[in-house]
């Protein structure tokens, strides 16, 4: 009996990109869990940074300069009053 194989080899990801990991972190997951080494991610979330880190997978890795184009949306919370001596949330 012929299985298909349920991973994509061609396409674009989204990624819910958890606080701590790089944006080349998270490819680097990626390409062990799908097991495809042709992957790259479009835009870069800083490593404290959370939110969507879309992954393009194969064939759309050429699509990443065009997609790239647009901008980015932060949402913040701020504590006021509040200091560090390295001006971000580990400090």
């Amino acid at each position: 009996m012929l299985q298909s194989d349920p991973t994509p080899n061609h396409g674009v990801l989204l990624i819910d990109k958890p606080s701590g990991l790089t944006s080349h972190d998270v490819v680097i997951r990626t390409r062990r869990a799908l097991h495809i080494k042709k992957i790259g991610h479009i835009g870069t979330l800083d490593p404290l940074a959370t939110g969507i880190l879309p992954l393009v997978i194969g064939r759309a890795t050429r699509l990443a300069t065009f997609l790239s184009i647009a901008p980015k949306i932060y949402e913040a919370v701020i504590r006021l009053g509040a200091s560090t001596d390295t001006f971000d949330r580990t400090g």
